[in-house]
């Protein structure tokens, strides 16, 4: 089975991007996105690579989910489809991070097995993007780690990760 895995940072009403920006500058979930993705493959969509500042992530496999048939990314894969896109994850071992935005979130929630999530003692001030409804029955936390708030990050936050029941 791939084990398919959803990361993201949000806020207190699961906000997680304003105008293809990340609501928050935590450097330390920068750290922890690099090092649970680095080496494996990222699935995100067309406006979420458009956000990154240096185009493909290195060290990663990046895929790109567009629906513009004839898009070309150099460093990157273009598919069409999330199914398409998890399709050429051939194999069994690989491990599969999903990185937004709010539309494909919503469609790999289903067949993802686990959740690393940033969770941001805070409220954004302007939300346009929001991570999808949690079903606490379909999800089990099974750890939590708690950091406050310091001289580099303003809000405290927590990295949780959830697998499916």
């Amino acid at each position: 089975m791939t084990n398919i895995t959803i990361i993201a940072a949000v806020d207190k009403n699961m906000g997680i991007g304003f105008q293809n920006k990340l609501l928050f500058w935590l450097p330390n979930d920068l750290k922890h996105f690099k090092t649970l993705t680095t080496g494996h493959t990222i699935i995100m969509g067309r406006k979420t690579f458009e956000s990154l500042p240096n185009g493909p992530l290195p060290n990663r496999r990046n895929i790109v989910i567009s629906t513009n048939q004839i898009l070309k990314i150099s460093g990157a894969d273009v598919f069409s489809s999330l199914e398409e896109a998890i399709e050429s994850c051939k194999k069994e071992e690989e491990e599969i991070y999903i990185i937004g935005g709010e539309s494909i979130y919503k469609q790999s929630l289903p067949i993802a097995n686990k959740l690393c999530l940033t969770e941001i003692d805070s409220e954004a001030k302007n939300i346009d993007a929001f991570f999808p409804t949690i079903d606490k029955s379909n999800w089990k936390e099974v750890s939590r780690e708690v950091h406050p708030k310091d001289d580099k990050h303003p809000y405290s936050y927590s990295f949780v990760n959830y697998i499916k029941r």
